[in-house]
């Protein structure tokens, strides 16, 4: 069998990245097809001996640092893609890789992270925090995502079986396209990650600080809060307003080499988590070292975190909005829970989204899809041969009939 994977772009090694790595091992031979492709050498070994075509977005002026922007074009540099003589074709796709063209006797599998977030109903949310939602400005951003949304419904058509991360997203891929899909959740490596009991007296909390993630929303909790400590992780461009927010309870260390960031999250009392996300890895990184959480609770965060009091499996708690009162409220609401959730309970609860469960679970679900699609493509053929034959019978009848 021979296997294409297409992803939307590779700039950094964050879940997606995780997941077409996991897939690479499940599909040693595969080839791999990407927009653009700007990892660094350690980040990029996961693709180490497979074929990678990039489109020509690559090669346009700036698009190392600003490949975004050329969104618009995205589209097509898909489009182009040959998926010629490849069996399946596995997307894994977040914005335009679902795109790919493939034929009648191709399958593919649309690993869909989320359909195109700024597109459909995070649109106003994302333009507002670009400063895009008004004037000229914002009138180009919205035709342009006008006409994204009407090449990425088009597109569904040509996807086979639409498999979710998380049932969030399963709901948004039915609103979006009209289609059902299988939820099979991301990969996460728990063996980054050693059970710990110690627990020292600071929280934590780890991410790109871009707007969605409401880092700035967390630090500012923990400035009302002076007794307890919070330490950020992560760089991006909310730095300068995380930097100005933080008081003196609060440490900003920017991006850290992963032995850190595993450090911290061993060690912190919880790790605290505002974002509405489709799925939420760090979350389930914290909980594999046997720390809990407190999160937002909506999107992905609901399917992943055990934040309902219980005597037994709770893994953290959930505040029900996104302001600091709601975190302050949630940060008491689990000193007050804290016997009830163990460091053993938030590691069996990570323990359900291992790298080897994701790759059996795809691997049984692209098993019975080539299957479904052999048993299809063969009653094809058999009432192609039957209506031959129907048809050359009806013609010798007539002949017959006819005489010389």
């Amino acid at each position: 069998m021979k296997v294409a994977i297409v992803h939307d772009w590779f700039a950094s090694k964050t879940g997606g990245e995780n997941c077409v790595e996991q897939l690479l091992l499940l599909y040693p031979q595969a080839d791999v097809f990407t927009t653009v492709e700007f990892l660094t050498e350690e980040e990029r070994r996961f693709l180490d001996g497979h074929k990678v075509t990039t489109s020509f977005i690559q090669r346009l002026p700036g698009a190392r640092k600003r490949y975004r922007s050329y969104l618009p074009l995205m589209p097509i540099a898909v489009e182009q893609f040959d998926m010629t003589g490849y069996d399946l074709v596995i997307s894994t796709s977040s914005a335009v890789a679902k795109g790919v063209i493939t034929g009648p006797d191709q399958v593919h599998v649309s690993y869909t992270l989320s359909p195109i977030r700024y597109a459909w109903d995070l649109q106003e949310t994302y333009l507002r925090e670009a400063n895009s939602d008004r004037g000229l400005k914002g009138a180009v951003a919205r035709t342009i995502l006008h006409y994204m949304r009407l090449w990425d419904t088009r597109t569904a058509n040509g996807v086979d079986h639409f498999v979710a991360i998380s049932h969030f997203i399963a709901r948004r891929i039915r609103k979006v396209y009209g289609r059902a899909s299988t939820v099979i959740y991301p990969p996460v490596n728990l063996d980054r990650f050693q059970l710990s009991s110690h627990r020292d007296d600071f929280y934590v909390t780890m991410s790109r600080l871009v707007p969605y993630k409401r880092i700035p929303l967390i630090v500012e909790a923990f400035a009302a809060m002076p007794d307890r400590r919070l330490v950020v992780i992560g760089d991006g461009p909310d730095m300068a307003e995380v930097r100005r927010l933080a008081g003196p309870n609060v440490t900003v260390m920017g991006k850290q080499p992963d032995a850190v960031v595993v450090d911290h999250l061993q060690r912190a009392k919880a790790f605290i988590f505002a974002a509405e996300e489709d799925f939420g890895i760090a979350p389930l990184e914290a909980q594999a070292c046997g720390t809990p959480v407190v999160a937002y609770g909506k999107g992905g965060a609901l399917e992943t975190i055990r934040g309902h009091d219980s005597d037994q499996g709770q893994t953290g708690v959930f505040f029900p909005e996104q302001t600091t009162a709601a975190i302050r409220a949630a940060i008491e609401r689990l000193e007050t829970r804290a016997p009830h959730i163990t460091p053993d309970a938030c590691r069996a609860n990570a323990q359900r989204f291992s790298t080897t469960r994701f790759r059996a679970e795809i691997e049984r679900f692209v098993n019975d899809a080539m299957a479904r699609a052999a048993d299809e493509f063969a009653l094809a053929s058999g009432v192609s041969a039957a209506t031959l034959i129907d048809a050359d019978t009806r013609a010798i009848a007539s002949s017959d009939r006819v005489g010389p």
